[in-house]
């Protein structure tokens, strides 16, 4: 199971994410759309156009990470992109909630910071 630090920032990308996308994809995403270095103890949490699955990028040392997690049944409700807010911050609580709760959806408001 994936577990992070609370002093880790956790950045949510708001919107789709093509889950096509791999480690360089979703780096670029972060660097150029977000202007973030991706390469940082931070990590970034993207979903699907279909919600039902989430990836989470993680610089580690030497390398990244690239977490998975596919949904069975349900889908995460997740914020669309508004105001040019292309991403949100959350803590390492909400993350854990996000990733192992039993709910069948994910309320939006849960991960407002």
């Amino acid at each position: 199971m994936f577990t992070s630090s609370p002093q880790v920032s956790i950045t949510l990308i708001c919107g789709p994410t093509d889950m096509r996308k791999a480690i360089d994809g979703l780096c670029d995403v972060v660097a150029y759309d977000l202007e973030q270095e991706p390469c940082s103890e931070h990590l970034f949490v993207f979903c699907g156009r279909t919600r039902n699955k989430l990836k989470i990028l993680q610089w580690s040392a030497n390398g990244f990470w690239l977490h998975y997690k596919r949904l069975e049944k349900g889908t995460f409700k997740w914020p669309g992109i508004e105001d040019n807010k292309l991403s949100i911050r959350i803590s390492a609580r909400q993350l854990n909630w996000l990733c192992v709760s039993r709910r069948r959806h994910y309320e939006v408001e849960h991960f407002a910071a």
